[in-house]
């Protein structure tokens, strides 16, 4: 496994987890419950996932502003404290490097949540010659409680008035009397929050979420079923469904670009002038529902359109609650439009597909955001 290590790794085992290693730390791929069982509890009630294999970097100091600024092309002098905000971050060519979340938690104080790809690399380059610090924290580990009873279970144990936070809002409080930066942040489709929490109170935090939450239907979730929400929410994973060669507006996220902010910012004007020339496009597929498309995240598979390659498949799940086989793919635009026709070639013959709007669920995001 990786050299990075969550304290919570025992108690994954002793729930019969399958561990794997992603961004070099070993992760629970999944349980002894059943995939089915662990959505059922995002969906009904809640699911708790230990998402400490996140990287998290402190950006502190006079010019910690500049430095996220300059890092991503979110506007981030909008971001007000107590916001977060989701960004991809990108290489000189305007293809993304990678993504994430930044939370602004003081005027002077930032912290940014990112996967596998060049953030720790691209955040040192931004703070170049600037009175900043920047500082990886591999001790702060990372707990998601994502379901429709989060919010309420959650308050019942914080004293902030957790009902009243917004999405995307972020606040320093207590839980179970511990300290944690606390947001309604989350990679699910529903209601959910991200906690944020020293090493030495994830056990008792993790322990306290499982006990007092197994009767009102919390269960641990793994890796895979994670992967399923998220393909069902419309939610991307780098490198997966986008790459260093992608632009932003290329996966669907070019509302991710400001046409009107002033300052500088690492890619700048490349992604700017790509705009409008796509050469590939990210899209939604249904195939035939008795077909399921590949296997989770593993992708790969010929997308054809009148017997022409258009694309691949990046990642796909038959979702039997949904009882769809859905799938993510990266197309050539000329066939992208909702409602195409398409072919995917998998490892039994052809399937059936046609482009349709994401997300797969919840399409008004009225449960994620409301």
């Amino acid at each position: 496994m990786g050299s990075r290590v969550s304290v919570l790794e025992g108690r994954h085992v002793e729930l019969g987890a399958g561990l794997s290693d992603w961004n070099d730390m070993a992760l629970a791929w999944t349980y002894a419950t059943s995939n089915d069982e662990e959505h059922k509890a995002v969906r009904e009630a809640a699911g708790v996932f230990d998402l400490t294999a996140l990287k998290k970097i402190h950006v502190k100091g006079p010019d910690a502003l500049a430095t996220v600024d300059y890092l991503v092309p979110r506007d981030m002098s909008r971001l007000a404290v107590g916001k977060a905000v989701y960004t991809p971050m990108l290489n000189d060519d305007g293809g993304m490097d990678d993504d994430g979340i930044i939370y602004r938690l003081a005027d002077d104080y930032f912290l940014v949540s990112f996967g596998t790809g060049d953030t720790e690399k691209q955040l040192d380059r931004a703070a170049k010659g600037k009175n900043v610090s920047v500082k990886l924290d591999d001790g702060l580990h990372l707990i998601s409680l994502q379901g429709p009873i989060a919010c309420d279970f959650l308050n019942e144990h914080t004293p902030i008035d957790l009902p009243s936070m917004k999405y995307f809002g972020v606040e320093k409080t207590k839980l179970f009397g511990h300290d944690v930066i606390l947001a309604r942040t989350g990679y699910s489709g529903e209601r959910g929050y991200d906690i944020y929490m020293p090493a030495a109170a994830a056990g008792d935090i993790w322990d306290k979420i499982m006990e007092k939450g197994h009767s009102k239907g919390i269960r641990a979730c793994g890796v895979v079923c994670l992967n399923t929400i998220r393909i069902e929410a419309g939610l991307l994973f780098y490198p997966f469904d986008m790459t260093a060669e992608h632009t932003p507006f290329e996966a669907t996220l070019g509302w991710t670009i400001p046409n009107d902010k002033a300052a500088d910012y690492i890619g700048k004007a490349k992604v700017l002038a790509r705009k409008g020339h796509d050469k590939i496009r990210f899209v939604g597929l249904l195939a035939d529902h008795n077909a399921p498309v590949g296997e989770p995240i593993a992708g790969g598979e010929t997308v054809r359109h009148n017997g022409k390659d258009v694309g691949n498949v990046t990642g796909s799940i038959y979702s039997n609650r949904m009882k769809q086989s859905q799938a993510f793919a990266l197309v050539d635009p000329s066939v992208s439009a909702d409602g195409t026709s398409l072919t995917v070639e998998g490892p039994d013959g052809s399937i059936n597909a046609k482009v349709v709007p994401l997300p797969f669920y919840d399409p008004e995001k009225t449960r994620r955001t409301g």
